[in-house]
């Protein structure tokens, strides 16, 4: 409960932070055009939308612990409240990171993405990629993070380079290790396996 107040009170921080900075960018537009003595009655609202679209944090980072004690973190290029007066974040090439208590990783990298702050989730969409310190490597079109609990699950199918062959499957799920049985992958949904034996070395004559 406290980690999941501690990611909650840090987004609406940020919130708190970019929608008065917005409303006041749109204020002051205004102004502006109020003040313009040009002839031109028309309203410029491709300005308008120009300007309310650049309110925004450059370079955004927040971290947490997870239930089970790992260190979670979401950083990004930047990011941009939810102009209808929502909770949600977008975020622009965010890159996720979770460090478990046995010492394993994750990161994931994606071309977008979002944070539900009254939830507690992320979505990572475009191309994402993971990396494991097992030696996965893995890339899905999409990916669902739990910043409570650590899980995350991808939207659909991937493909995986494992260190022992090439996988795919319809679904892989990462959940945070409990009772001290580390950080668990579980691949599901159609699992094809191409098997590649490592090279034997040498013999020395």
């Amino acid at each position: 409960m406290a980690a999941a107040t501690n990611f909650h009170s840090q987004l609406v921080g940020w919130l708190k932070i970019l929608l008065p900075l917005a409303a006041l960018m749109l204020l002051s537009t205004l102004f502006l055009f109020a003040r313009n003595t040009g002839t031109s009655s028309e309203i410029p609202f491709a300005e308008i939308d120009a300007a309310a679209a650049e309110q925004r944090i450059a370079a955004p980072r927040f971290s947490g612990l997870t239930n089970a004690g790992d260190i979670l973190s979401i950083s990004a290029e930047a990011a941009r409240p939810d102009t209808s007066g929502g909770t949600d974040i977008t975020i622009d090439m965010p890159r996720l990171s979770l460090d478990a208590t046995d010492g394993t990783t994750l990161r994931i990298t994606a071309g977008t993405g979002q944070v539900d702050t009254s939830a507690n989730t992320a979505h990572l969409g475009g191309l994402a990629r993971l990396e494991t310190s097992s030696g996965y490597v893995m890339e899905t079109a999409g990916l669902q993070a739990d910043l409570t609990t650590g899980t995350v699950t991808s939207d659909g199918a991937l493909e995986i380079q494992a260190p022992f062959g090439q996988l795919n499957a319809g679904q892989v799920t990462f959940e945070a290790g409990n009772d001290g049985a580390g950080q668990q992958m579980n691949f599901t949904k159609g699992v094809k396996l191409v098997y590649t034996p490592a090279t034997a070395a040498p013999k020395d004559e």
